[in-house]
């Protein structure tokens, strides 16, 4: 049942939040701990909640803590090594493991459910990437964070860590990896699950799936109106505050918001696919993330990786993601996304940042090209002894890399952003990795922004983990 103030009014809430992923959940949970009287409704499209870019096989990363991925590292045109992005990562991801532990403590969650430890690993081949990655792990081992990190050239020491990397390998090849035994294995859709268990205790909390938001305008100071479809059904909402955590689409309904803060974005969106092993004889012997690292000119979501992941109880090997482009910002998108998304506002953004980035394009189209056989062939430089029969494809999730008008001209951002309006009543989240394993730290942030906590941005992370504390 949607609640209502009064019988002939609209529906009326405090909070909307669009889409029943890890960050809409992720934000009800925030709020459920802070103001759990707030009349709260999260809409969905699909029929059940992570679905789409949360969903277990949809998700590129599960775990990210900057442990191994090579692309939070990089190299500046000086030569110059920066981890800021990596120390900050790991940082958020620290959040997240304490805020999850929390819940637990309180019996609200159960952690065992959808997080498994195991090593983060990066591996990689060939004189001058070994040399690259010594020099990351001297630098990052020297940093708490990172103390824990351990690095090894000697191939009979990679093979007792990851044997899938070095079975029918050649000896005398050059080779390096670093390693991080508590890594761990998260999966998103499980831990919406989980959130959703809980937020079902709260009686003001609503959830309600194929349910789509259509339309949405500013009615007066700091009050909103949906227009939403149920199942057909044409319903119209007012709230205080909306958040749009749609994935993909997102960018599509920001531009309805019609905020000013929308009119520099612009999304391109890419699809994913996945080698998928599900061989006992195979996949037994593998229990680590292998982080490789992406071919000089290669666009950060082109790092290819050898993931063990749990999902719905079994375990699988996950080689990728391989890229593609399609038109669509959501795997249940429209065709017609992309062309809603243009506007007058970032066009002119979008076909600059296409021209600036013709490699990526070539890359997409290249990798939209490729076999079964041309992708075995990327996976025999991290895995020589694979069999092309053991492997089999499956469509990963859609991402929509944002596009923004800065005042240093139109770039493509590879990570994560909050839009607020400038009043705090809409919040929206833009972007990709690392996403969802940073998504405490991420929906702090758009709490800091919302118009429920003004006076308390400083002190908010804080109060968060204090009232855990306290009904613990």
């Amino acid at each position: 049942m949607f609640n209502r103030k009064n019988s002939t009014g609209p529906f009326e809430y405090d909070a909307v939040l669009v889409g029943a992923g890890i960050m809409s959940t992720t934000l009800a949970v925030l709020f459920c701990e802070l103001l759990p009287d707030l009349k709260i409704l999260i809409i969905e499209k699909l029929s059940g909640p992570g679905l789409e870019s949360t969903a277990a096989f949809n998700n590129a990363g599960t775990g990210h803590a900057a442990n191994c991925e090579l692309n939070y590292t990089p190299i500046d045109k000086d030569g110059v090594m920066d981890i800021e992005k990596a120390l900050h990562i790991n940082k958020s991801f620290e959040i997240s493991l304490k805020f999850w532990s929390l819940l637990e403590k309180a019996q609200k969650i159960e952690i065992n459910k959808f997080l498994k430890y195991l090593p983060h690993i990066s591996f990689v081949s060939g004189k001058q990437n070994v040399d690259f990655l010594r020099r990351r792990f001297e630098l990052m081992n020297k940093y708490p964070e990172f103390k824990d990190m351990e690095f090894t050239t000697s191939f009979n020491q990679i093979s007792s860590w990851a044997p899938l990397i070095t079975k029918l390998r050649n000896k005398n090849e050059e080779i390096a990896a670093t390693r991080v035994l508590k890594g761990t294995d998260i999966n998103f859709e499980e831990l919406t699950k989980e959130y959703l268990r809980y937020l079902s205790q709260n009686k003001n909390i609503t959830v309600k799936y194929l349910t789509e938001l259509k339309d949405l305008k500013k009615v007066n100071d700091r009050k909103w109106k949906l227009y939403i479809d149920n199942q057909g059904k044409k319903l119209t909402l007012t709230t205080r505050y909306v958040f749009l955590g749609a994935g993909g689409k997102t960018i599509n309904l920001l531009q309805k918001s019609k905020i000013k803060e929308a009119k520099v974005y612009g999304g391109f969106p890419v699809s994913g696919k996945w080698l998928i092993c599900d061989k006992a004889e195979v996949i037994r012997s593998h229990i680590a993330k292998v982080y490789g690292k992406a071919e000089i000119g290669s666009p950060p979501m082109s790092v290819p990786h050898l993931d063990t992941r749990w999902i719905n109880g079994k375990k699988y090997l996950l080689f990728g993601p391989f890229a593609g482009f399609t038109t669509k910002f959501l795997k249940n998108g429209s065709n017609f996304d992309l062309f809603n998304s243009l506007k007058k506002d970032n066009i002119l953004s979008i076909l600059s940042v296409g021209f600036k980035n013709i490699d990526l394009i070539n890359y997409l189209i290249s990798q939209s090209k490729q076999n079964h056989l041309s992708r075995i062939k990327e996976l025999s430089k991290m895995m020589p002894s694979v069999n092309p029969n053991d492997w089999y494809l499956k469509d990963a999730g859609q991402r929509v890399q944002i596009i923004k008008k800065t005042s240093k001209g139109s770039v493509l951002k590879f990570g994560t952003e909050i839009v607020n309006s400038s009043d705090g009543s809409l919040s929206a989240l833009l972007g990709a990795s690392p996403g969802a394993s940073t998504s405490v730290k991420i929906m702090i942030d758009v709490l800091k922004e919302s118009c429920f906590f003004e006076k308390e941005k400083d002190l908010l992370e804080a109060k968060i983990f204090d009232q855990i504390n306290t009904r613990i």
